[in-house]
């Protein structure tokens, strides 16, 4: 059996993490993931919202959370009729984030810090921290304000994005 896709991130501070792509469960999720990374999309793109005990998310290159890639993917999702997604929101799992509209994914992304099942089947869940999870768990420790405590006070930023 083939080895998934795995994709490095390296942060502007020097840790780094690892991603492993997990298409089996969400492919078209985990191909746009890749087709970004390849592209340098999330290359200097920081995770503008940091919340303790939920997650870490980013991938908006306006740094807002209002931003994206500019093409939106379907929700892989049970909520969105697709029932092959069986990922669950636990610590280390990587999903996209969305809008209202379950079909509004496009390139920001999440990183659950604890078990989140509570988004199982409402999210599309495509992938996991397999390696530096620590890394992800040093963005708590920048100081945060705004609406949920969750907006850092300095860029928690992505220096490249690699696929390996």
């Amino acid at each position: 059996m083939a080895e998934n896709t795995k994709v490095k991130v390296e942060m502007e501070n020097g840790g780094t993490f690892t991603i492993e792509l997990l298409p089996e469960f969400a492919p078209e999720t985990a191909a746009n993931f890749e087709r970004l990374a390849r592209e340098g999309f999330y290359d200097g793109v920081v995770f503008h919202r940091v919340i303790d005990d939920f997650m870490a998310q980013g991938g908006d290159p306006t740094g807002t959370g209002m931003g994206g890639s500019g093409t939106n993917i379907r929700g892989e999702f049970l909520q969105n009729g697709f029932a092959q997604n069986k990922l669950s929101h636990e610590r280390g799992v990587v999903s996209m984030a969305r809008s209202m509209d379950p079909n509004s994914a496009s390139s920001q992304f999440f990183i659950c810090y604890a078990n989140c099942t509570f988004l199982d089947g409402q999210y599309a869940a495509f992938g996991k921290v397999v390696e530096g999870m620590e890394t992800v768990d040093e963005f708590l420790k920048v100081e945060r304000r705004g609406p949920e405590g969750g907006t850092p006070v300095e860029p928690i930023r992505m220096k490249k994005v690699t696929v390996l």
